[in-house]
């Protein structure tokens, strides 16, 4: 994982993420890679699950029934 050093804060800001994070039961360094990880997701861009299926779903939609009978218990001789 990748790490930073963010330098200069404020004191205003540095007790803004104290109280925040103390709010949520969290350390402020735990705090802010949330607040990081928020900013830099966009709720119209895909994740990485979406945008893997677009890349290799075939281009026919199949409809799949699925057979409900019970199935026959397995015999080991």
């Amino acid at each position: 994982m990748a790490a930073m050093i963010v330098r200069k804060i404020s004191d205003a800001t540095h007790r803004a993420l104290r109280m925040r994070a103390a709010q949520k039961g969290r350390s402020v360094e735990a705090e802010v890679r949330a607040i990081l990880d928020e900013a830099v997701r966009s709720a119209d861009r895909p994740g990485i699950g979406t945008a893997l299926m677009k890349m290799f779903r075939p281009g026919v939609d199949l409809e799949v029934r699925r057979n409900r009978a019970p199935a026959e218990p397995a015999e080991f001789k």
